[in-house]
């Protein structure tokens, strides 16, 4: 039997999620603590043998606001809600002149970081936090958008080879630009009906209460799935099994019913030789730090003894994508 494996990615944005002032006002501070943030995440990872595909905005690998504007595109989306764009002069006027100045909009020590480390995967959240299913915007400004991200990156020397779309908006019109530009796996939504993929005005007040209500109790399945489920579509659907929900101090007689229901899945999924797809932003340890921390060596030291006794692995998206890839090459006759 197959091994089962844990996959972990992480939505890297800093402020280009939220972009508005009033949210930098009132969330600022979790977001310059990504910084630190980080670093122990990366020794977490490192302690428990776990890899983790970190999907970044392409603008956060920018050294200068120069730098940022030389690598964005000519032609920009055209967004119906003016305020979803980045490039409009209200957004763009809190944008410091160098990384140095500025701890929410830049991040390439962190990137670089990343990278020498080694283990773990730099992957896309777009070059814009790009929203593939909003009004205004379209194919071709996506394709732009991705060009971008992709040239950005290999500055660093690093090959994108998996996506993770803002706001989990997956466009199944977009895919094929993805493929086309050699991106192998993306992150698709579970499959129940309030995890769908659609327009912000689109998620409904009933969907966003189920979403909370499945991350203490199974309403919706494990949400695990098997390498041969994956491969009957390219780029692969690498789907999220579970958000990690961030700690809240008014939920916190809820928190053993959360990590229950994550470690009850990942049980599941080691038994059965599945995978595991547990994703969340660095930004959502920025409050409440010590807190989410302690549930993440939680989960950590469950994957641990799921590793000894089923054999249970840590694999990043591209990795599962080579697995995947080379599955099908022997299956498909001579």
């Amino acid at each position: 039997m197959k091994k089962g494996k844990l996959v972990i990615s992480l939505d890297f944005e800093l402020f280009w999620g939220v972009r508005d002032k009033r949210t930098l006002d009132s969330y600022g501070e979790s977001i310059e603590k990504v910084h630190t943030v980080m670093p122990r995440l990366l020794d977490l990872f490192d302690k428990y043998g776990v890899k983790a595909t970190f999907a970044t905005v392409g603008f956060l690998f920018a050294k200068t606001k120069n730098e940022l504007e030389k690598f964005s595109p000519e032609e920009k989306p055209k967004y119906k809600d003016a305020n979803l764009s980045p490039y409009g002069d209200d957004a763009m006027r809190l944008v410091k002149e160098k990384n140095e100045q500025d701890p929410y909009h830049y991040a390439p020590k962190l990137i670089e970081n990343l990278l020498n480390d080694g283990v773990h995967e730099v992957g896309s959240h777009t070059f814009s936090h790009y929203y593939c299913l909003e009004e205004g915007q379209n194919v071709g400004d996506f394709k732009r958008d991705i060009e971008s991200a992709l040239a950005i990156s290999s500055e660093y020397g690093n090959n994108i080879k998996s996506i993770v779309f803002p706001r989990n908006q997956v466009n199944n019109a977009y895919l094929k630009v993805c493929a086309e530009k050699g991106i192998s796996s993306y992150r698709g939504t579970e499959r129940i009906w309030f995890n769908s993929p659609e327009s912000e005005l689109k998620t409904t007040l009933l969907k966003r209460i189920f979403r909370t209500l499945d991350c203490y109790i199974n309403i919706s399945g494990h949400h695990t799935f098997s390498l041969n489920e994956v491969s009957n579509a390219y780029p692969y659907n690498i789907r999220s099994s579970r958000f990690l929900r961030p700690y809240n101090k008014k939920l916190s007689f809820l928190e053993f019913m959360k990590l229950g229901r994550i470690k009850r899945s990942m049980t599941y999924a080691a038994k059965r030789g599945e995978i595991y797809h547990l994703w969340w932003h660095p930004h959502n340890f920025g409050g409440n730090t010590e807190e989410n921390f302690a549930l993440l060596e939680e989960i950590l030291l469950h994957y641990s003894r799921m590793n000894q006794k089923y054999g249970f692995e840590g694999a990043t998206m591209s990795e599962l994508s080579k697995e995947i890839s080379m599955m099908e090459t022997k299956t498909t006759p001579v």
